[in-house]
């Protein structure tokens, strides 16, 4: 198997001088119990500040009721997929879900594992290297907190 790399570097002459990394953690306090939240800006904020040109950017939610996913940014998709992950794990009756003893978001685990919990995105000539209409989102499952996200980029 031959390694193609990006540059016109050997593998050799790669060292850990040229890998750059950089996080960056910021906090999202959503009202609502589940809402969609495009955080695409953000993560292209940080890439600028990153000074990364050529490497990876992943996005993950630091919390266990909580999802980083791609998608589009389309309002009723929004809606069908409150639906659907409203039929797949309903909030109510709290008492079906054995996690629910001193709290009330067994539902919302569910959910966070059918959505995601990060995604990686190329970053090519400095920018996200998305698909057509592709945007990066936030999903919040059990709200009204305070919950963190990472965007953590490395390359060079």
């Amino acid at each position: 198997m031959n390694l193609v790399l990006p540059s016109t570097k050997k593998a050799a002459e790669y060292s850990k001088a040229d890998m750059k990394s950089y996080r960056e953690v910021f906090q999202l306090n959503v009202p609502s119990r589940m809402e969609f939240i495009n955080i695409t800006p953000r993560v292209n904020d940080a890439l600028k500040k990153s000074g990364i040109r050529e490497g990876l950017c992943l996005v993950n939610a630091m919390h266990i009721t909580a999802s980083v996913f791609i998608n589009d940014d389309e309002s009723g998709l929004h809606h069908d997929y409150k639906v659907w992950l409203e039929k797949l794990a309903p909030h109510e009756p709290v008492s079906q879900y054995r996690h629910n003893g001193f709290e009330d978001n067994g539902d919302a685990h569910l959910k966070r594992q059918v959505m995601g919990r990060e995604v990686v995105v190329a970053v090519t000539e400095g920018k996200l290297d998305f698909g057509s209409w592709e945007q990066i989102f936030y999903g919040e499952f059990d709200g009204r907190r305070e919950k963190k996200i990472m965007i953590k980029i490395i390359g060079e």
